[in-house]
């Protein structure tokens, strides 16, 4: 029987690590002799750079660890793969694929985003075009909740948790003095709104919720914000807003972009964006009589692992899973996607699609699920989160503090 290779790419999340547990117990369960972990993604394995699994992961305890330890165990990269028809791209693909067969790699599963879905289409197209045996499947995650046909995607649904419970703190903290005072929280999301959408989930019963959420998929412009401001400010002393850090201007530049902030640019092309809030909260200083405070979540959004979703975790282990089944069923050159059935009760299930229909894709917040003034989601969104961040699987606790399993450098 072959054996089987596992990496993780892109950013990480509260779960992706469940994910990675999800495909080697069921790669294991197959009968992989060997499941061997990439060290940052497919970037280390050109430098020949991964670990036995089997020597790492000793028991039952170690998953378990393994699936609430935040972050990416075996570290990422954001490595873009040349196209393989090129001459120097072509020798690339030869040296991958003489590891994985100096290995006996028979199934090769790949944890991330929609860069990362990229890497498993030209993967498995070269597959293909050499007549490889070698079978390549996506494994969904990613908190921005932008990949295509998916309902949703693992990570998110613990970002959103997170994003929902501190917006309710900051909220009970902004109103403490009774004065003007006006903050600006900053979320993840370049140009889908998703995780800035989740901060609508803090309006509950004990909670009057942010006064506005400003999505990237609705042109910004700054006079008109500074005036929205003023109004609401003229009826409660506190405003709290969520911006996502990729609103844009009608010109195509990100708001963050007005900033003197340096914006480093990735393998993918994709610039740092940083700074919105804090560029917002001093225009907000400079045009009204009131104080402002600006928070960027950041990587917080992200490896939040004490208030992750139960329901998250229990779905990325079961998409790991479902890609090693339909590896070992003959499947190749496919993502594993998550199928709403109902939100009351919220039942979901996986499905398999191609490849090419997520790689290199955005799926966008509806804009029907916008108000009008865009300011607030609609009942559709919530009804459509609500579902996904319930439920909680608690660290296991070590003197006082959460017990990770993790690789020294």
């Amino acid at each position: 029987m072959s054996n089987a290779i596992v990496g993780q790419s892109g950013g990480p999340t509260a779960v992706i690590n469940s994910s990675l547990a999800g495909v080697y117990e069921a790669a294991k369960q197959r009968g992989a002799k060997h499941v061997y972990g990439m060290l940052h993604g497919v970037q280390g394995l050109l430098e020949e750079k991964y670990i036995d699994l089997s020597e790492r992961l000793h028991s039952a305890l170690d998953i378990e660890l393994l699936k609430r330890t935040p972050s990416s165990y075996l570290g990422s990269c954001r490595y873009k793969l040349p196209d393989w028809r090129d001459k120097e791209g072509e020798k690339l693909y030869q040296d991958i694929f003489k590891i994985l067969k100096k290995l006996d790699i028979g199934y090769f599963f790949y944890i991330g985003g929609n860069d990362s879905m990229d890497t498993i289409c030209k993967l498995a197209a070269y597959g293909n075009h050499v007549g490889s045996s070698i079978r390549f499947m996506g494994v969904p995650k990613t908190i921005d909740n932008d990949l295509m046909v998916t309902d949703h995607t693992p990570g998110y649904g613990s970002a959103a948790k997170y994003i929902g419970v501190v917006m309710k703190e900051i909220i009970r903290d902004a109103t403490v003095y009774g004065t003007k005072y006006v903050t600006i929280v900053e979320v993840m999301g370049r140009n889908a709104g998703w995780l800035t959408a989740a901060s609508a989930l803090a309006k509950e019963e004990d909670c009057e919720g942010v006064d506005m959420i400003a999505l990237p998929e609705v042109t910004f412009n700054v006079d008109r914000f500074v005036e929205k401001v003023k109004r609401m400010q003229e009826e409660k002393p506190s405003v709290v807003i969520a911006v996502s850090e990729g609103v844009k201007l009608e010109d195509g530049r990100y708001v963050c972009e007005l900033a003197d902030d340096v914006h480093a640019v990735d393998a993918f092309g994709h610039k740092s964006l940083t700074g919105t809030a804090r560029y917002l909260s001093n225009v907000i200083a400079r045009s009204m009589n009131t104080k402002t405070r600006s928070i960027e979540l950041s990587t917080l959004q992200r490896c939040a692992g004490h208030v992750s979703s139960r329901t998250d975790i229990t779905e990325a282990y079961q998409v790991g899973g479902a890609a090693v089944k339909a590896a070992y069923e003959g499947e190749t050159g496919k993502v594993v996607t998550l199928k709403r059935i109902s939100n009351a009760p919220y039942q979901c299930t996986t499905e398999i699609h191609d490849i090419s229909e997520v790689a290199n894709l955005e799926k966008k917040v509806p804009m029907s699920w916008i108000n009008d003034a865009h300011t607030q989601m609609k009942q559709e969104f919530i009804d459509y989160a609500k579902p996904l961040i319930q439920a909680e699987l608690t660290p296991v606790y070590v003197s006082g503090l959460p017990r990770h399993i993790y690789l020294p450098e």
